[in-house]
């Protein structure tokens, strides 16, 4: 059990990070707006998505990378070769960080003109520039702690890092607006910069504390055997590669939806102006809403690597095999009721989000999505700590290619329209999901148990999903009198997910899907539950 509360500990840091990042991140966004306005907005997006692109590809799957053979390494007490393989890979990362953001620095006035078709992005380009470096070397850190299984400083430099490009973005846009607007947005843009930088000192903080200690265990280490840097190298780009392309198949498929769906929706009869609507209520609404509770799969999966690596190099088939099984039961206790959660409450979540009640049709259909995409993501971390990266890349490639000839059919039928859209994405990431759990059963052993992880938690989220629709509907009447519309909703809706999330949780144990073992994995608070549900006789 401790091996176990151990990678589940690790990953309940580092979603609870995620979650802080984002919840931190989403006002910055709505203040910029109201500082720099639309213009300012899209010079400070002409920058970010070249930004990110550039990233993708300076770390290129490294810290995964890192990661798997950091973990492989120390599971045969090998101190000194994970630490030869950490020092290998950061002189690559850093180097290539370093050439890329020397490279848009000095190709931004290019890029300007020519892809964002905007001579003025370029303050905001060069600003957001050396972000790269300092990002792709703190990547390469978190690798190495998260090898070890620790996730702490990972979680921590991802708070630092975000606390520090909210502060300095909206400090900059401010103080530089009186100057010109594309100053405000490279202001805005240079967050990042201040964000990395911070981020990274933390970790070299960490780092050099924790040295001497892992220097004793360098010391201690008997013998060595190291390998050839030609085979180290050549063992981080085979896994980092895949892992690269496997990061770029989503956002191509995102493309291949621009291209077709608004296309689909002009041929049945829609203007262009609100084709481009029902896109944005789709994309830039619903979307953004069911990514968010893949915080906690991201968590998983990052946590999975290397805890499947240290029992893979230890060819511990039950530990293996233990570790997929809890980590995808898990999944699924999660996605199910928060799919369900999206989907009932669809239209008052965008409401209070977005203030828009038509995308609550898009959520409604993409709410689904949740499960298949939660499941991809955590039985990649499987399938990546198996040392198989090139399986879930693929498997994603079949399922986008399912998804782009669905988008074409079920967009183009008026009754579905935007709808259909929606469900294609579904059918596509559920094909892709299936797929990687069939692959995980292959190679680990695991089975697939229908009471376990569709019957029970269904009767627990059926449950659930009574007590949020009457909670929602009772609240939003008695509430209405007394406060206003917007207002009302809003605490409707977080108070029918609180009590949804109690019932749910009650629901589970009365039902006995999830054992006394289960629960006290629980990071932190684990033996209080168990204690509390043994009070209530709530544990069979």
């Amino acid at each position: 059990m401790t091996t176990q509360s151990t990678f589940i500990k690790g990953a309940a840091i580092l979603a609870v990070a995620g979650v802080i990042v984002r919840f931190v991140g989403a006002p910055m966004r709505i203040l910029l707006a109201a500082i720099i306005g639309d213009e300012g907005i899209g010079l400070f997006q002409m920058a970010y998505p070249i930004y990110s692109s550039l990233l993708a590809i300076s770390t290129a799957g490294i810290p995964v990378a890192i990661s798997k053979l950091v973990a492989e390494n120390l599971a045969f007490k090998d101190y000194r070769e994970a630490m030869r393989v950490f020092r290998i890979a950061l002189l690559i990362l850093s180097l290539t960080g370093l050439a890329i953001s020397l490279l848009l620095i000095f190709g931004a006035n290019f890029v300007a003109v020519t892809v964002a078709r905007d001579a003025r992005a370029v303050y905001a380009l060069q600003a957001i520039a050396p972000a790269i470096f300092f990002v792709t070397v703190m990547s390469a850190i978190r690798g190495f702690f998260q090898g070890q299984q620790q996730m702490v400083p990972t979680a921590l430099s991802q708070l630092l890092e975000q606390a520090g490009r909210v502060a300095v973005s909206l400090i900059l846009a401010v103080l530089l607006l009186p100057v010109g607007l594309e100053f405000a947005a490279a202001g805005a843009a240079s967050g990042a910069v201040a964000g990395g930088i911070l981020g990274l000192g933390l970790l070299l903080v960490l780092y050099w504390r924790s040295r001497k200690s892992y220097q004793r265990l360098i010391e201690s280490q008997a013998s060595h055997n190291p390998a050839g840097y030609g085979k180290i190298v050549s063992r981080i780009f085979s896994l980092a590669i895949p892992i690269t392309f496997g990061s770029l198949i989503l956002p191509l498929i995102t493309l291949i939806d621009l291209a077709v769906v608004p296309r689909r929706l002009q041929e049945i009869g829609l203007p262009v102006e609100r084709a481009t609507q029902l896109y944005g209520q789709l994309t830039g609404m619903a979307g953004s809403v069911v990514y968010f509770p893949n915080v906690v799969a991201l968590a998983l999966s990052m946590s999975l690597v290397p805890a499947v690596s240290e029992a893979f190099a230890l060819r511990s088939t039950t530990l293996i095999k233990s570790r997929s099984a809890i980590a995808i039961k898990l999944t699924a206790l999660f996605c199910i009721p928060a799919a369900v959660g999206l989907y009932l409450l669809a239209t008052p979540i965008t409401v209070l989000l977005f203030r828009n009640a038509e995308a609550g049709y898009s959520l409604a259909y993409m709410a689904w999505s949740v499960i298949p995409l939660c499941l991809y993501v955590t039985t990649t971390g499987v399938m990546q700590g198996l040392g198989r990266p090139i399986v879930p890349v693929l498997n994603m490639v079949y399922g986008g290619a399912v998804k782009t000839v669905l988008a074409w059919y079920l967009t183009a039928l008026p009754a579905l329209n935007i709808g259909g859209a929606a469900l294609a994405t579904v059918v596509g990431i559920g094909v892709a999901a299936v797929l990687n759990l069939y692959h995980v059963a292959r190679h680990t052993g695991w089975r697939f148990r229908l009471g376990e992880l569709v019957l029970k938690p269904g009767l627990a989220v059926t449950i659930m999903a009574v007590s949020v629709s009457l909670s929602y509907r009772l609240l939003l009447r008695l509430g209405l009198p007394m406060l206003p519309e917007s207002l009302a909703n809003g605490a409707a809706v977080i108070a029918a997910i609180t009590a949804g999330l109690c019932v749910y949780g009650a629901a589970l144990l009365l039902l006995g899907s999830l054992s006394r073992e289960e629960l006290a994995l629980v990071p932190w608070v684990g033996g209080r539950l168990v204690r509390l549900a043994e009070r209530f006789r709530l544990l069979k």
